[in-house]
């Protein structure tokens, strides 16, 4: 009887708050608004960065620096809970090990050089085609997630990473005439090379973090973890922009270069930077709560709205060959998610089935201890 209670209670225990410390109430609502900070900060961070190179701007460290330097933002989210709202009992960085600290620190990082592939791709590609290009990220990101954190290969994931990869193959094979006219065809290749480069690291970065999160047992830390991650990427970019006279350079392009004046530079810098960080913070958030793969396949459904988001906002072109890549694209998105759908129902069913067998076995099990002995079973029958 106390094992059936035991495993009884755990159900139940289990089914009010998961592992990570996140109740059932607060999970889904937490889960959509790391979605919706990964949607609106995907696309808007992609093209203002776009805005910035289109008006004369061709820093890229100071488009590296921007992807970062929006790490004050974070304070919001650790400190307010505890310290203003008074709604959770963990004081900020506790349990913040050290090792956990120089994690942070190398993710950090190796975060800080995809900003700068991207970057570099992003200044010579129009945005569809970086856009599109970043969805071959999502191949690597389902190679490494089944090397380190042990995810299983279904038909479906593979079918979703297939199409994905013909997808950006049909564009690398039909696109080279989408350059602008007066980017050279090496400096369009070291575009194109670096981007699939920041899609290769950032494919790396997903189930590297899924694999840290597994020791994180809250999502305040997750937000810690993002803070080191973001200073450390900073002082990176802010050593590779004082090297380079990226600081001085930054004055000089808002009041001699930027052709919608300076005003309108500072306004670009400082929202880009709060858009950046809404975009890793959901993504952050994203495989926390529920796994590298899913984090990859989301940032892969966003591209196709960075596509459209190109061609409405900036008149791109749009010809048939993206066209079938976007088609391409959203057709392996939809697979992905029909999988996943096929994959909670089948989890759900088998809960339901468990919970019904304890529901069953309980009962019998303690009718046997409140039903009296027999005469026979006490030696007294003839």
């Amino acid at each position: 009887m106390n094992n059936n209670t035991t495993s009884h209670d755990q159900f139940h225990d289990n089914s009010g708050q998961d592992q990570k410390g996140i109740s059932k109430k607060r999970y889904m609502p937490l889960l959509l608004i790391n979605y919706t900070c990964l949607f609106v900060g995907s696309v808007s961070s992609s093209l203002l960065s776009k805005y910035y190179f289109n008006h004369k701007g061709s820093s890229k460290w100071v488009s590296t620096w921007v992807q970062s330097a929006g790490f004050p933002l974070l304070f919001f989210p650790i400190f307010l809970p505890y310290y203003l709202f008074k709604c959770t009992q963990r004081k900020p960085f506790t349990r913040f090990t050290p090792g956990i600290l120089s994690l942070s620190i190398f993710i950090g990082l190796m975060l800080g050089l995809n900003n700068l592939f991207f970057s570099w791709g992003n200044s010579y590609l129009p945005v569809s085609t970086s856009a599109l290009l970043l969805s071959s990220q999502l191949v690597f990101n389902l190679i490494l997630s089944v090397i380190i954190v042990k995810h299983k290969i279904t038909f479906m994931n593979l079918n979703c990473v297939i199409l994905l990869t013909l997808s950006s193959i049909l564009l690398a094979l039909g696109s080279s005439h989408d350059r602008p006219h007066d980017l050279t065809r090496e400096n369009y290749y070291i575009g194109f090379m670096a981007t699939i480069g920041a899609g290769l690291l950032f494919a790396l970065y997903l189930p590297i973090m899924e694999m840290i999160y597994k020791k994180v047992y809250c999502y305040a830390m997750v937000m810690e973890m993002q803070l080191v991650m973001e200073i450390s990427a900073t002082v990176l970019a802010s050593v590779g922009m004082a090297w380079d006279g990226g600081f001085a350079e930054m004055k000089r392009e808002s009041r001699e270069v930027f052709d919608k004046g300076e005003g309108v530079y500072w306004a670009t810098v400082m929202t880009n930077m709060m858009t950046w960080q809404l975009c890793f913070m959901g993504t952050a958030g994203t495989v926390f709560l529920t796994c590298s793969l899913t984090g990859g396949i989301c940032m892969t459904a966003l591209l196709g709205m960075n596509v459209l988001g190109g061609v409405l906002v900036y008149r791109e072109e749009f010809g048939g060959v993206k066209a079938v890549s976007t088609v391409m694209c959203g057709w392996g998105f939809c697979s992905y998610v029909y999988g996943m759908y096929v994959s909670m129902m089948k989890k759900l069913d088998d809960h339901k089935q468990i919970n019904q067998a304890i529901e069953m076995a309980q009962p019998q099990t303690q009718a046997q201890v409140v039903t009296p002995p027999s005469d026979h079973h006490l030696g007294l029958g003839v």
